[in-house]
């Protein structure tokens, strides 16, 4: 079992590392979703999250997009997987969970941090808590 402390690692890494190691067979959790980092320019992300949430109504049939930021990552990583409805993906999957704090069970276990390297463009970027509120 790895587990995996979010705060200030960057969403497309920490996803494809995890994505990664849940097809390996590995037992992931991950910690502390709301403090991840998405890069980029942050009126652009937000403007695109805004419309994907828009576009459920009763004439559409469209994706529901969530709000909760442990959902917004388990989406990333689903991306990552190969077909996550069957076989492999779906067994990595189920491998995988996310929480927004840190529970009394994984507090005194050790945690692993993948994905926070320094980058020029380290200022542009927006937190998940952010996005989901």
């Amino acid at each position: 079992m790895k587990i995996i402390d979010g705060k200030d690692a960057v969403l497309g890494r920490l996803a494809s590392y995890v994505a990664q190691e849940a097809l390996k067979g590995e037992e992931i959790i991950i910690l502390n979703c709301e403090q991840i980092k998405i890069t980029g320019n942050k009126r652009f992300i937000q403007k695109d999250f805004e419309a994907k949430r828009g576009r459920v109504g009763s004439t559409q049939n469209g994706p529901k997009v969530s709000r909760t930021s442990e959902k917004i990552v388990k989406r990333a990583i689903r991306g990552m997987l190969p077909n996550y409805r069957t076989g492999r993906g779906r067994e990595a999957f189920k491998r995988i969970k996310c929480y927004n704090s840190i529970p009394k069970e994984f507090e005194d276990k050790k945690k692993i941090v993948p994905g926070r390297k320094k980058t020029k463009i380290s200022s542009k970027f927006i937190r998940i808590k952010e996005i989901a509120k």
